[in-house]
């Protein structure tokens, strides 16, 4: 097949063999957290806004269809310092189709910085 294809190629969705749709990541992120917030890679994700400690907005690249779209991912500190119990939490900040709030949470329920952030999203 070499030399028979060139350039990119383009499709609206990937189908499974029953005809359904197969979801896939739409987007992705690993930034550091903690400091000043960047973005270390990322697939349609175009910057990180640091609302403050523990919280952050993740602006998309290319909006999604609709905001019944799943965000994972995780988070914690490099180093010798342990990061136990950490969770995801949506920001009170309704989802739109080009943003994300997050907040990242300890055990006592208390946002924090992690510097070492990963996130996906799924529609």
């Amino acid at each position: 097949l070499d030399g028979c294809m060139s350039g990119n190629v383009k499709f609206n969705g990937w189908i499974n063999d029953d005809g359904t749709e197969n979801y896939k990541c739409r987007a992705w992120v690993n930034f550091q957290g903690t400091g000043t917030v960047a973005i270390r890679a990322s697939g349609g994700v175009s910057s990180i806004t640091d609302n403050g400690l523990g919280d952050y907005t993740i602006l998309l690249t290319t909006a999604m269809v609709d905001v019944n779209y799943v965000v994972a991912g995780s988070s914690g500190l490099s180093g010798t310092t342990a990061s136990q119990g950490r969770s995801f939490a949506p920001n009170t900040t309704a989802p739109t189709t080009t943003q994300y709030r997050l907040n990242i949470k300890t055990t006592a329920n208390a946002n924090i910085d992690d510097d070492l952030v990963y996130v996906v999203f799924f529609r």
